[in-house]
């Protein structure tokens, strides 16, 4: 597996460990990971903190440069809002762990140029279909169901 996707799964981990939501992401450039990031809604009583956004914010400031440069891990198709993010930051290249319990718009993303590649990794997809069968109305929320 790869190591980046890896890190990510263990964000998600962490996040469930932490009582939210499974899903983890990893900002990596230059073959370096610069930001980690896990769905934290839960634990901070947020809107957005999804783990793609988590992932940017711990990033921190980034030039636009440096985005071009990136590819975004997530274990999860990323939603609207954080497929946004993706667009907004010219961010071009994003690895899904996988996109079967939940898709993005990944079809618009592609449109707009951004390499999407889903990984379809089954300890991602276990993990989700786990959580959102033991917690379907917090899944829910967490989609904006």
């Amino acid at each position: 597996m790869d190591k980046f996707l890896r890190a990510a799964i263990d964000e998600a981990r962490q996040g469930m460990a932490e009582g939210g939501i499974p899903i983890g992401s990893v900002l990596v450039i230059d073959g370096e990971i610069v930001g980690r990031g896990h769905n934290r809604r839960v634990q901070q009583g947020s809107a957005v903190l999804h783990a793609e956004m988590d992932c940017l914010e711990q990033a921190g400031r980034l030039t636009a440069a440096d985005y071009r440069r990136a590819t975004l891990y997530s274990t999860l198709s990323p939603c609207d809002m954080c497929s946004g993010a993706v667009l907004l930051y010219g961010i071009p290249r994003v690895v899904v762990g996988e996109n079967s319990t939940f898709q993005g718009p990944e079809g618009y993303v592609r449109s707009r140029g951004v390499e999407v590649v889903v990984v379809d990794d089954a300890e991602c997809r276990e993990l989700m279909a786990q959580f959102i069968a033991a917690n379907h109305a917090l899944w829910n929320e967490d989609i904006g169901e």
